[in-house]
């Protein structure tokens, strides 16, 4: 980028100065905040920076061209969104230093928090998800019929990632109100831009999805404002997504372990000449507005600002560690407020009890919001939501794009604004392409800064029906181990409403699982009342001494047949129905009474549910059992096609062997 210093014109006609005044004060506030903050890393009292010096103008003039109400999703050097929202210093100071009274109660660092009361969104490492979640965000404000916009910062490095793209198609096709905003510094850490695109403006991507777009001078804040403040204005009237592109520089590294080694000498000597306060200053200086003595003035009152607010934070404490604490921040908690089952039933199908635990949910939440691909007039690919459109409308029966990670994305930002989503995975193993936004965001937010996800998602899984290998995964294990998801797993149709009832109330993210062999093939009296099953219990199908069969999903009904069929009784058989929390209490109580387990899923084996139950069963039951804990699950190999292979790929043959043995032991 060749930009020199007598490029930067400033028009500041039809501005106050004392609004001129005021951005110069907003434009310093950041840069000698972290002036100090550069001082306390060599000291050693933070961790690690992430330097914004050279593009302070950006963060400060979209802050000021937004409403307070109006969210704001930064990165790691946009301090200035931060100091610009009036967060007192303090807490700051307190974030990077890990204490108490920053907003994550150590447990983050640097500007990985949020804020609902300053209405900012921060960032996660992997970069890409906080504009999905700008999408849920605005998508919250257009169904609410609020005219407001939301801003969301990525640098030229994370337009690569797949999140930027399935974010703008998003928000084209939806016509969002999100002010999509590019900081394109030059470098990705050292990775030039040259070796990252080959366009040559980023703004130009827009046209590919029917986008506004412009490019701005980053370093010069009265263009941002000028600029902004007309198209913020019309979006708010006129809601739609807009590009903007702000071609600046960070005269630091990408943090301060990295240095600038890389950047060519002239380069760095340029931008300086084109330091954005330096020349707002200058500007300034120029107009009259403001002498030396008043500037001088006003960066000594900063500092004092700042010494006085590290002084609080030097009185601040850091965490002490709390096992229950630490536990209990993970989800948020609810009071349960258990629907009973009662009044009149009618036996239906396992799909049909999905289909009316969504109704029914739809009529009782209006701030409830389904989302996935040809869920709409379609009603989905198996027809689960034939029919929502009509009665529900197409604003809250949503048909997506191709794009599992931007949609569960857009299901957390509209959590963030105070709804409830439903995300449909057209088959679970599509979620491979979520996974990001749920292993990451969804999972870690409310224990990293107390913002819930009140998102469900439902993953039609499972084998038994000829799909093949990307069709027919039990991929639930891929989640059990994160902290911070629930997983539900029902084996038939009367849990499947009251599970999937339960986890649309619980305001925590929920992975509903559905085995697609069930949806016909189940039937049962079922409630047409609204009634929840308890998520985290487990269910005692059968009571006996003999030993425990521990199962869930379809291999649940595969092994009752089983047992009928060798005409075996006098065994406890229990119905896991949750995966995550586990109800070990009813695990224990039945392996310490029977002596014999036997643990049956449809997953694979290693690294299973079942195996995390057998090691759990051997660690605290050891003295009541009378055999070793038995797992049986399906072969170790993708899921194939021909139902031969199938088949004998799946555990049922082996675990009537298993079970056999077992009684016989």
């Amino acid at each position: 980028m060749s930009y020199s210093a007598t490029d930067m014109i400033f028009d500041s006609e039809g501005y106050h100065q004392d609004f001129l005044i005021d951005l110069y004060k907003k434009l310093l506030k950041p840069r000698l905040v972290e002036e100090k903050m550069l001082i306390l890393l060599r000291q050693g009292k933070i961790s690690k920076w992430f330097s914004g010096i050279g593009q302070e103008a950006i963060a400060v003039g979209v802050t000021s061209i937004l409403n307070e109400d109006e969210y704001i999703l930064p990165m790691h050097r946009n301090l200035g969104v931060f100091t610009s929202r009036n967060i007192p210093l303090h807490r700051l100071f307190s974030q990077w230093q890990g204490k108490l009274k920053g907003f994550t109660k150590g447990r983050d660092r640097s500007f990985h928090f949020g804020t609902q009361e300053y209405k900012i969104i921060g960032m996660i490492s992997h970069l890409g998800p906080q504009l999905g979640v700008a999408n849920g965000i605005a998508l919250a404000h257009k169904l609410q019929n609020e005219k407001k916009l939301t801003a969301v910062f990525t640098g030229e490095g994370g337009t690569s990632e797949g999140d930027f793209h399935e974010a703008l198609n998003i928000a084209s096709v939806w016509d969002l109100p999100v002010l999509f905003c590019i900081e394109n510094n030059g470098y990705g850490l050292s990775t030039p831009t040259s070796e990252q695109y080959r366009c040559e403006h980023l703004a130009d991507r827009a046209k590919g999805y029917g986008m506004e777009a412009h490019i701005v001078d980053g370093n010069n804040i009265l263009e941002i404002h000028t600029k902004l403040f007309k198209i913020a204005r019309d979006i708010r009237e006129n809601a739609r997504p807009v590009l903007i592109e702000f071609k600046t520089f960070r005269m630091r590294g990408h943090e301060e372990a990295s240095g600038t080694a890389y950047v060519p000498d002239q380069d760095l000597s340029n931008w300086r000449e084109r330091d954005p306060i330096v020349r707002y200053e200058k500007h300034l200086l120029d107009l009259g507005v403001l002498n030396w003595d008043w500037a001088e003035h006003i960066k000594w009152e900063i500092k004092q600002e700042i010494e006085e607010h590290l002084s609080i934070t030097s009185e601040d404490h850091l965490p002490d560690f709390n096992k229950s604490i630490e536990l209990n921040d993970i989800f948020k908690y609810t009071e349960n407020q258990y629907y009973k089952i009662s009044g009149e039933k009618k036996e239906i199908r396992f799909i049909d009890a999905i289909s009316d635990a969504l109704r029914l949910s739809m009529q009782k939440h209006l701030n409830l919001i389904l989302m996935g691909q040809d869920i709409a007039e379609y009603g989905g690919v198996f027809k689960i939501t034939k029919g929502f459109v009509e009665e529900f409308g197409k604003d809250r029966v949503r048909n997506t794009p191709i794009c599992e990670s931007g949609i569960i994305e857009v299901a957390a930002g509209l959590s963030i604004k105070g709804m409830k989503a439903v995300v449909e995975m057209q088959f679970a193993d599509f979620v491979s392409s979520g996974f990001n936004p749920i292993v990451n965001y969804l999972a870690k937010s409310h224990y990293r800064w107390g913002q819930n996800g009140d998102v469900v998602i439902r993953m039609p899984c499972g084998a038994g029906v000829g799909a093949g290998p990307f069709h027919s995964q039990s991929n639930e294990a891929w989640f059990t181990k994160v902290p911070g998801l629930k997983i539900v797993y029902p084996s038939n149709a009367e849990d499947a409403k009251g599970l999937l009832i339960a986890a649309i109330n619980d305001p925590n993210p929920v992975l509903y699982f559905e085995h697609k062999a069930l949806y016909r093939t189940q039937r049962q009296e079922v409630p047409l009342s609204y009634y929840e099953t308890e998520i985290g219990k487990a269910c005692l199908l059968r009571n006996g001494e003999k030993l425990s069969l521990i199962s869930y999903g379809a291999a649940l009904q595969e092994a009752l047949k089983i047992i009928d069929e060798e005409h075996i009784d006098n065994i406890d058989v229990i119905d896991l129905r949750t995966l995550q929390p586990l109800d070990t209490q009813t695990i224990f109580a039945s392996a310490k009474k029977t002596g014999k387990v036997i643990i049956l899923t449809e997953d694979s084996l290693f690294g299973s549910i079942a195996s995390e139950i057998s090691a759990q069963i051997s660690e605290y039951c050891f003295e009541f059992l009378d055999a070793p804990v038995l797992r049986v699950g399906s072969l170790e190999t993708p899921i194939p096609f021909a139902s031969i292979l199938e088949k004998n790929y799946l555990p049922y043959q082996r675990f009537r062997q298993k079970l056999i043995e077992l009684i016989e032991y």
